[in-house]
């Protein structure tokens, strides 16, 4: 019987840490002060605006694009204003874009401009699908997407 008691609480005891490592966790902080380097399929390449949300096409004066370092500095444009600011890449497609900052030229479609940039600064994973970057919102929305400049 005791035997039999020992062998139960040793497999709740090797569930219970199974669950634990299988159940959700707060992803590792994306940012810290040391000197970043980063790499992947994201960095070091132009990525052109293609959709916001699941289907919507923008009309701008220019081309909306970013580009992503590999020391983490972002430049670009939301379609009428240049663009700059940082980027932490995480574990499991994680995204942050942060200290964004653009220029303050009058454009008349100065509101979809504004909608890039909150798509950058509302990323939180991204999905990369041949030439194809998709970014979600935390809540797992899809924000908009992105296709791989030639």
């Amino acid at each position: 019987m005791k035997t039999t008691l020992v062998a139960r609480l040793g497999l709740v005891m090797a569930a219970t840490v199974l669950l634990a490592a299988c159940g959700s966790r707060p992803d590792a902080p994306l940012s810290d002060d040391r000197e970043v380097s980063l790499s992947g399929p994201v960095v070091e390449q132009r990525w052109n605006l293609l959709l916001v949300g699941t289907d919507e096409r923008l009309s701008l004066p220019e081309p909306a694009w970013f580009r992503i370092a590999a020391d983490g500095s972002v430049t670009g444009s939301d379609g009428c204003n240049q663009l700059m600011g940082r980027a932490n890449l995480g574990e499991n497609q994680r995204i942050e874009f942060s200290q964004l900052a653009t220029t303050r030229r009058a454009c008349p479609q100065g509101e979809d401009a504004v909608r890039v940039t909150g798509m950058l600064e509302t990323a939180y994973r991204y999905l990369i699908d041949h030439d194809r970057l998709v970014f979600f919102g935390p809540d797992q929305r899809v924000l908009g997407g992105w296709r791989k400049a030639n």
